[in-house]
């Protein structure tokens, strides 16, 4: 029942995008979250070691240069911004916070963000999802400031929160041995951190006018490369992606469970997990040769990102990992392509008349 909810729900959110999309006003989204979903909030972080704002990131972005995306050319989100017509939101920091832009939705994501607050603390500047969520605070501000009070509650009431967040709180802080959260809990009590975190840190964007959120489960982190060169035969991590199943279901059965107690919520889950597993599986019926490894051949025990001096595949349409943690381009087109058909289905089409 809550699956169907959430499904639901998702549908809801989405169609009305897509109505406001094709309708004369764009609708305004505000994205938060970590490298999946970053547009360049940390290249404006001095001190960050998680940035992309180097060759050979953004070699196939148009324009060839780097954006601060973690990834040879866009992320889902930019594609789905895409097929809805609407530009994907800028980064927050990029933006002055008199700027009439705050107005149409930014994108306050952050690579090594999570959940928690200490999670990719080695990262030594990020925007954790409690920072991100202060700086929609002082967006609304700020939209307060231009357009009125009773005008910015509606503006944020009506907009869509895209929200991915949790892959850094495994694989940048409960998996790495060296970091206090591995070693200080159980992984059942950490478990129980995360969701009990996340859970008030949903309250607080509501209680900040948002309505329409849509939380992005995780994917199968025991798959990706840095998880795969842990493993002796170079295989998926099982016990990894059995937490990462058991995340999603908690998160579920919170989203319904806020859906129930808060008056006009429209939270929704998203669960892309099956769609990055068989993708993963079965590379070549989505016309990909390798899934195991790194286009950038950069897969090490600590992750990797890929520097000016990483050595290219010759191909990068042939790689669903640009590097040991993200996707490619064609690997995230996939992906969009997938997500979007199962949130705008296609009504079926009438069968022609017979002509006698």
């Amino acid at each position: 029942m809550e699956v169907m909810l959430g499904i639901v729900l998702a549908i809801t959110i989405f169609t009305t995008m897509a109505a406001v999309a094709s309708s004369a006003a764009s609708p305004v989204t505000f994205v938060f979250g970590d490298s999946l979903t970053e547009v360049g909030n940390n290249n404006y972080l001095q001190y960050s070691l998680a940035r992309a704002n180097y060759p050979w990131y953004g070699v196939d972005y148009a324009g060839g240069q780097a954006t601060g995306r973690f990834t040879n050319g866009r992320t889902i989100g930019d594609i789905i911004s895409e097929k809805l017509g609407i530009p994907s939101p800028p980064p927050y920091l990029s933006v002055s916070q008199n700027d009439d832009a705050l107005l149409k939705g930014v994108n306050y994501a952050s690579g090594g963000a999570g959940i928690l607050n200490d999670t990719g603390l080695y990262f030594i500047q990020r925007l954790s999802f409690d920072d991100q969520i202060q700086n929609f605070n002082k967006t609304k501000e700020a939209i307060k400031a231009k357009i009125g009070g009773e005008a910015a509650a509606k503006l944020c009431s009506e907009a869509v929160y895209f929200i991915g967040i949790g892959s850094n709180d495994y694989v940048n802080n409960y998996l790495q041995p060296f970091l206090a959260d591995g070693q200080q809990y159980t992984y059942d009590e950490f478990v129980e951190l995360l969701i009990t975190t996340l859970e008030g840190q949903l309250m607080r964007l509501y209680k900040l006018g948002a309505r329409k959120m849509v939380f992005h489960g995780l994917g199968p982190l025991g798959c990706i490369p840095s998880q795969r060169v842990k493993s002796k035969t170079g295989q998926c991590l099982k016990r990894v992606n059995e937490w990462v199943i058991e995340f999603n279901s908690k998160v579920q059965k919170l989203v319904a469970s806020l859906n129930r107690r808060l008056p006009k919520a429209k939270l929704a889950f998203a669960d892309t997990y099956g769609d990055v597993f068989d993708l993963i599986n079965n590379p070549a019926a989505y016309g990909f040769k390798v899934s195991n490894t790194s286009c950038c051949n950069v897969d090490t025990s600590l992750g990797g990102l890929c520097l000016p001096n990483s050595k290219m595949c010759t191909n990068r349409n042939d790689y669903v990992f640009w590097d040991a943690f993200h996707p490619s381009d064609a690997a995230n087109a996939v992906l969009a392509d997938k997500l979007f058909s199962r949130l705008f289905p296609q009504p079926p089409s009438l069968a022609p008349a017979p002509s006698h």
